[in-house]
Order: C-alpha cells, then structure tokens, then sequence
C-alpha cells in the first residue's frame, strides 16, 4: 500500500509502498476514506513525541471501510466506520466503568502503532468503532477527528458548561474551532483568543461573541472586563506556557480551567498556581473522549443541531501531508485539511 513515512523529523514524509497491515484478530483493517491532519501529528512530525520515530507511520483521525475482519471482530467487511484516536482495550478497569480514553493498555494508531496516512490501517479494539452515518461525508468525520470530539468532552465531562457561562478559548486551531460551535449549541457566551486576525474574523463570522489579539492587548485582562469579572470557564486550546497562563488568570472566581492543547517537549511549564490558590479555580487535564460518546455525538450532528461543516477548510492528497505539517510552524489559516486521495 502507499503510505506518507516519517524519516528525519522536520523533513517531508517519505511516500513509499510499505507492506499492507495484518488484521489484527480482535479488529479490523480499514481502507481509508480520509484522515485529518493534526496539529498533534505535528509535534511527533518535529520529534516532539517520544512514539514516533524513524518509520512511523501517522494519522489518527480517520474513517473508512472494513476490507477485513479478524476472528473476534464486532464489525464485519464492507461497514463504514468512524474510529476514536484512543483505542481501549475494553477490560480494563477504565474501560470497565466508561473512561476508555484513560485506559493504560490503549493503542493510538499514529503514535507508536501505524496510523492512517496510508491507504490501509489496522485496527485493534474494534469495538471502539462506530458506524459512520449516511448523511456525513468521510471528509467531515475526519474532519471531527480528535479535536471535535475531544472538544466535546472537554465542555460537557471536564468543564460541565452550563447555558449562560462565559468560556474563553485560547487558540482558535482546530479544538478551539469546535469548542466554539460547541459551546455556542450548549448555550453559553464565548470569546475567542489568537494572534492571526483572519482566525479571529472567523471566529466572530460562526457566532462568537468576541475576539481578542493576544499579540496586541492583554487577553486575560480584556476577558475579565468584557464578563464583568472573569470567565467561568477556559479552554487552553494549544499547549503552550503563555496561553496557559492566560487561561487561569482570564477565570472568575471558582472557574474551571481545561487543559486540551498537547504541551510540547517535556511539558513543564511556570503556571500562576497564585492566580488557582486565590480564585480557588479547578484545573482540569482532559484527551480525547470515551467511545460510547460517540454514537450520540454523531446523532446530534446528523440531526443538525450543530452544523461543524466549518471545521472542513480543504481536500488534500497523501503527498500534500508534508505541506500541511510544515505549515503548523507559523499561523495557519482557519479550518482542517483532510487527506481524501491517498494516490495523489
């Protein structure tokens, strides 16, 4: 099969023909419709990620159709399918009470199993899966990859938003997109943060209520007089020192901090731990969301209750994959690529 392979980190994928995956006997193989490209592809892309090394294969946000079903398989060849980026395992005691997505034996294709920027992926856990539906492109469910499903749980699990709340989100990448229109269906008033004032103008086009440049005024500062007070939640939506901080100090007191963004490196980061003592804030850790979300997620956005078509910027080929990642070093304009055409 071909395959976009990492071989020197900040270099262009190698496209290559790799052997096709074995068919895991508790999975599936998939053939791939589409897989988005990730900004957390990016940090293993520049050797930030301990699980991607010479070889390594990514891709984590990906759709398709069963080609072959192993022995203990859920699904069956020829279902279409949607897969959560934190394959569970399924006994475990996380599993066991709901919380796949901290399960300790999961694998995530892309990073440190091979992953989707290829024409077929293995799939273990297959009961993770879920059925893609009929009314959603394979671009669009890509396209919701990690990031509007690791969103979605942020705001409804970790942060319980409530109709009426401020949240601030900082960044406004791919998670900060979907915490938008997220948050936004759920109820609440939302002011977005970057520096790239064409994201901003976005921003403010699919509802929000305001949009800061950090790069030109204090964004914590801004936030707390446009509330009167302070958000009650913020969603850090880039994993970096600054916007983290700047997450914590926007909040009101007793606010609750969510913490989405990848942090780069080592992750050790200098946090106002004055500003968490003082207003008594909860700061919360969150990645990815348990598979039995899914299906309900799904639901919603086929009934149309939250239209995340603009999350979808561009189509791109396997070859475009490079491009996309080199990109993410500087800002990036508003919206995801994802890779539809595993030939060009």
């Amino acid at each position: 099969m071909r395959a976009a392979v990492v071989r020197e980190f900040n270099e262009d994928l190698s496209i290559e023909d790799v052997a096709d995956p074995s068919c895991p006997r508790n999975g599936v193989v998939l053939e791939v419709a589409a897989c988005g490209v990730c900004r957390s592809d990016f940090h293993g892309w520049v050797g930030g990620h301990p699980k991607v090394v010479n070889g390594s294969v990514m891709g984590h946000e990906y759709c398709g159709t069963v080609v072959e079903a192993g022995a203990q398989a859920k699904y069956k060849v020829g279902d279409n399918l949607i897969a959560p980026f934190i394959l569970g395992c399924g006994d475990c005691p996380a599993c066991q009470t709901g919380m796949s997505n901290t399960c300790e034996s999961a694998i995530v294709p892309g990073f440190g199993a091979p992953g989707a920027y290829a024409q077929y992926v293995a799939v273990p856990y297959d009961h993770n899966l879920v059925h893609l539906p009929l009314s959603m492109s394979p671009a669009l469910a890509a396209g919701l990859g990690c990031r509007v499903t690791t969103a979605w749980h942020a705001l409804t699990d970790r942060a319980n938003v409530r109709a009426g709340e401020w949240v601030a989100v900082h960044g406004t990448g791919g998670i900060g997109l979907s915490s938008l229109l997220l948050a936004k269906m759920l109820g609440a008033r939302v002011i977005v943060v970057d520096i790239v004032e064409e994201k901003l103008s976005h921003a403010l086009s699919l509802g929000a209520d305001a949009a800061l440049n950090a790069a030109s005024e204090n964004a914590a500062e801004r936030i707390r007089e446009i509330t009167g007070g302070g958000a009650q939640v913020s969603i850090e939506a880039l994993g970096i020192e600054a916007t983290t901080n700047a997450s914590v100090e926007c909040l009101a007191t007793l606010g609750r901090h969510v913490h989405v963004g990848l942090p780069a490196g080592d992750g050790v980061m200098q946090i106002n731990m004055r500003a968490i003592y003082s207003k008594q804030l909860s700061f919360f850790g969150t990645r990815g969301m348990p598979s039995w979300k899914y299906p309900n997620l799904l639901s919603m956005i086929e009934r149309g209750e939250v239209d995340l078509s603009p999350m979808l910027d561009r189509e791109v080929g396997l070859s475009d994959a490079s491009a996309e990642l080199r990109a993410m070093r500087g800002p990036t304009p508003p919206g995801t690529a994802v890779i539809t055409d595993f030939l060009g």
